[in-house]
Order: C-alpha cells, then structure tokens, then sequence
C-alpha cells in the first residue's frame, strides 16, 4: 500500500555554519563589483541618515533659545537640510533594495545550475536513497529560502551595521556619560542574541527537512494517484499527509515560536536602555553639561542604535533558516560524483556486442550480496533471455551491464574488453534500453521518439513508429507527430507510452539492445507484432531480454534462469523444459 514507510524527517543539526556562509559568500564573490556598488550605496544612504538627528538636534536648539530668541532662518535651514538628507537617503537606499534583488535572483540561477550539473553527475545510487521530492525541495525551495535572504537581510545587517557603528560614534561626539548608559545594557542583548542562535539553529535545519520530507511524500502519492484510487485507500493517506504536515507544521512553529521572542525581548532591553538615557540625560540638563538639542539628538541616535540591534536579532533567525537550508544544498552538492573513467580509459567503438560476466559478486549495500559468483556469456547477435522469480536479480545483471554500479567482485567484458577500461559514456551509447518504467517528457510525440538520436528525420521517427505498431494511434491525433505530450504522458495511456519507449529504441541505431520487461504494457496482440518487429528489426544485434511472461522468450537463443542471485539453469527453451527443473515450474506455473 503506497505511503507506509517510515517518513520522519531527520533532525538535522547544522554541521558548519562558518564553513557554509564562506561558500555562499563564494557565490556572492562573482558579483564583487555590483556587491561593492551596494555598499557605497549603503553607505551614502546610512550616512544621509544619520545626519538626520543632527540635523533635528540643531533646529531644536534654534527653536529653544527662548521667548524672542528664536532663529526661525536657522530652524528652517536645518529642517530643509534634515528633510533633503532623508530623501536622498530613501532614494539611495531604493537603489540598494532593488541592485540586491537582482544580485540575488543570479546567484539562485547560479546555485540552481550548481545544482542541476551536480544530479546530472550522481550515480544512479544516490537517486535509489533519495526521495525525488526531497531532491526537488533542495532545487527549489531551500534555493529560494537561502536567496531571500540575501536579498533582504544581507541589505538589512550592512545598512544597520553602518547605522549602529556611525549612531554610536555620534553619541560619543555629543555625550560620552550618556554613552555610558547606553553600555549598560548593549552586553546583555549581545549575550541573548548568541544564547538564542545556538537554541534556533538547529530548529531551522529540522524544519528544512520536515519540508523535504513532505514534498517528497506529496511527490510520491501524486505519482501513485491511481493506485490510490484503485484500492480506496484515499483516507489512509491524508491521514499520512495529516500526520507529516502536522510534524511540518510543529517544525515551523517551533523554529519561529522561539524565534520571535528575540525581537521582543532585545526590545525590551533596549527600552531600559532609553530609560536609563532619559534620568541621566535629565540629571545632566539640570547642571548644564548638555543642552536640549544635545538631548535630543542623543536619543534619536540611540533609538537608530538600539532600532537595528532589535532588527538584527530578528534577522538572525532568517539567516539561521536560509544557513541550514544553504547546508542542505551544499551537502547536495558534496555527493560523491559517479567514479570517474580510469585515466587512458578507451571508447568503445565498432561493436560486435559480445559480452561476458565472470565471476561476478555484488550487492547494493555492504555486507548483503545480491548476486553470487555470476558467469554468462552473450554471444555478438543473440538474444539473451533473462528469467527468475521477483527479486532474483535480474534488474541488477542490467544495472552492472550498464555500469550503473561496479562490480564487488569479477568482471564485466564487451567484445574481450574489461568494462571499467572503458569511458562508461562509450558503453552506454552501445546499449539501447525499453524499460518497464516507461518515461516520456513533455514535448511533440516526434521529439520522444527521436530523443537520443541527434539529427533523426521524420522518415526515420515515422519508419520506427511504423515497426513499434504505433503509427496508426499517432496519426489519429489531432496533430500527428506534431501532437505535444503533457508532463509524463499524461495524457496518452501505459501501453502507448510504452510502445513510444520501444520506437525510440527502435530508431537507436546501437548493436546492443536491453528489454525490461518492455512489453508488460501492451496487449497480448500488440506484443505478438511489436516481438515480430523487433526480431526483424534487431537481427544481428545483441539483445538483453527481462521477461516474467516466458511465452516471449521461447525465440531466445540462450536463456539464463536465476534465484536469489545464483544461476540455476541456462540453455535454450526446448533443453530447459526437456530437463523438466525450475525453468519448467516456472513455465508451468503461468499455464496451469
């Protein structure tokens, strides 16, 4: 039943958040001129801001000289000068907002590129111990989550840095013992600051995964819709996607529940901080060691102190979720590639498809052998049957035949040469392969077919069409060959996409053929005339045939029966059901 597995999302700690900013700040280094751009930007727009309370402070004094003294030339000087450096400052820091946008948007294209290079190069294992929405959540929105946040908060901590650094020398210029005050209480928000990252750190990394987790179930069932459907099981699952969103959810309060008391309580502290400011600045206008201006200024540059430390802390959170969602990503891209070709490896070239297995031991993980010992030998042309029961190992003959995984033990040989002596992009350009899981891609009907040979003319597409039986159903529709294929193949059944897979192998001009159970989709029919065409079409060529109906392999010029990952009998069909062993259970067992 689809959905059982255990899909608790693992409670990641982030590993290295040094080593993980150092590698986004890697990213960031190709944009170095528009980064430097930014930050004189930044700076000129925080410069403007901060002579805004100089500015206030001046008019202030002006205005309170005293009944008849007051310089109304000087209080409108200095608040046209306090209204153009707040104006030039918004427009400055428009620009700032908008140049980090842009910046960040080529950074995410970047890392998606890094992303997408990367799972083209990852052994195939890799997407056997993946969910495929757990992949997708890292394309997509760990990417987003690490991009938003360079947009917004790298902005935010410059130009609060910037304020806080030129607030804190203008509070120096104007009182040191009002400074003093403000010391008082700088430690104790610095200190809950650091407390509260260790704790929300590790929030954030699990509620990237409980993300993960939930796209990849989402992903699973919707593929398995059908099934779903089939066996009414639509309430077992929403209780599944009930209990994961749920644990999803419970991630993402817990992360901001913990989160958003930092803004708050650094507030807090900082209005102590103002308090303190008020009774000692009180204190000192009373014996005139500063005046009302002074006074004034000192507390608008304190609130521009205390405001972006009270930012800070919020942002800190956003950054502790877009470092754990960057860690992700990084760990994605820290795979292990598949093992590079051997140096002086050679192409495979002019082949005749004669391909040996001596001796070969292997399993998918350490310690469990899936195959024990294996010899075979395929001689160039022939069809070469593989039969078994579920499980026995057929599926791993093919992924060793196409170096999907490297042998434990033994060797793979085409044409007398040892496999890994060859660049694996050369061995599988010799293979064509019609899986059991059939994949198609959103594009024309013609473009399916033709996928994989550069150059393929439409009498070519339509001749393969023609010998794969599906010539007919294709010119039916409304556009022909021209006719586009939703994601999938939505929109056309099983069995014809399968026999779109076939045509494609068909027009794949390649000596070796692989079958996995190719036809299991089509009609009984339809299979006879599809085995009709390909026995004429693949004359001569070397062809891998997985089949649980052996009705279809009786042709065969060899057949290979296995169990639990042992050969158990080899020979032609008649020898096999002569010796009346386990191929002819086998057989048999489908006729009773």
């Amino acid at each position: 039943m689809p959905g059982k597995g255990d899909r608790g999302g693992k409670k990641e700690r982030p590993r290295d958040a040094k080593g993980t900013l150092l590698r986004i700040l890697r990213y960031l280094q190709a944009f170095r001129w528009p980064m430097l751009a930014v930050l004189v930007f930044a700076f000129a727009s925080n410069f403007g801001n901060l002579l805004g309370p100089s500015f206030a402070g001046q008019a202030i004094h002006a205005a309170a000289a005293g009944p008849g003294q007051v310089d109304f030339a000087a209080v409108r000087f200095y608040g046209t000068c306090m209204l153009a450096a707040y104006l030039v400052s918004g427009a400055l820091n428009f620009v700032v907002n908008i140049s980090m946008m842009r910046i960040s948007r080529r950074v995410a294209q970047r890392v998606r590129g890094d992303v997408f290079d990367k799972l083209m190069k990852l052994p195939v294992g890799f997407f056997d111990r993946n969910q495929a929405g757990d992949i997708i959540s890292r394309v997509s929105y760990d990417v987003d989550v690490l991009t938003t946040s360079l947009s917004t908060d790298v902005v935010q901590i410059i130009t609060s840095t910037v304020t806080v650094v030129g607030s804190f020398i203008m509070m120096c210029v104007i009182s040191l013992p009002l400074v003093v005050c403000m010391l008082v209480t700088i430690p104790m928000a610095i200190l809950y600051t650091r407390y509260m990252g260790r704790r929300t750190r590790p929030l954030y990394a699990k509620r990237s995964a409980a993300y993960g987790t939930m796209n990849g179930f989402v992903e699973e069932m919707f593929t398995g819709q059908k099934t779903i459907l089939a066996y009414a099981y639509e309430d077992g699952v929403c209780d599944e996607f009930s209990a994961i969103n749920h644990a999803a959810a419970d991630a993402y309060c817990a992360a901001d529940t913990l989160g958003m008391t930092m803004g708050p309580t650094i507030g807090f502290i900082n209005n102590l901080g103002l308090s303190l400011i008020g009774l000692v600045g009180a204190v000192l206008y009373l014996f005139k060691v500063v005046d009302l201006g002074q006074i004034s200024s000192f507390v608008l540059y304190s609130r521009k102190f205390s405001g972006p430390i009270n930012e800070i802390a919020n942002i800190i959170n956003e950054i502790y979720s877009a470092l754990a969602a960057a860690e992700r990503v990084f760990r994605l891209l820290d795979e292990p590639e598949e093992v590079k070709d051997i140096y002086g490896a050679a192409d495979l070239a002019a082949v005749d498809g004669d391909v040996r297995m001596e001796h070969v031991s292997f399993g998918y993980l350490p310690g469990k052998t899936v195959l024990h010992d294996l010899s075979l030998h395929a001689g160039a042309g022939q069809t070469f049957a593989i039969v078994g029961p579920t499980g026995a190992g057929k599926s791993t003959i093919i992924n060793l035949l196409m170096r999907f995984y490297d042998v434990d033990a033994g060797q793979v040989l085409v044409d007398g040469h040892e496999i890994r002596t060859l660049t694996r992009a050369s061995l599988r350009r010799a293979y064509a392969m019609v899986l059991q899981e059939t994949w198609v891609f959103r594009g024309t009907i013609f473009d399916n077919i033709a996928y994989g040979k550069e150059g393929a003319t439409m009498d070519e597409v339509v001749a393969a069409a023609k010998a794969a039986r599906i010539h007919s159903y294709i010119m039916r529709l409304p556009d022909g060959y021209r006719t586009v294929i939703s994601e999938d193949g939505g929109n056309i059944s099983k069995g014809q996409k399968q026999l779109l897979t076939i045509a494609r192998a068909m027009l794949y001009n390649t000596q070796m053929l692989i079958l996995d159970e190719a036809t299991s989709n089509v009609d009984t029919g339809t299979e006879r005339q599809v085995q009709q065409a390909m026995r004429r079409l693949m004359a001569g060529k070397t062809c891998f045939v997985i089949a649980h109906r052996l009705s279809t392999i009786q042709n065969a010029d060899w057949i290979l029966v296995v169990d639990h990952g042992d050969v158990v009998e080899q020979g032609t069909h008649g020898t096999l059901m002569a010796n009346k062993g386990f191929y002819y259970k086998l057989y048999a067992s489908q006729f009773e």
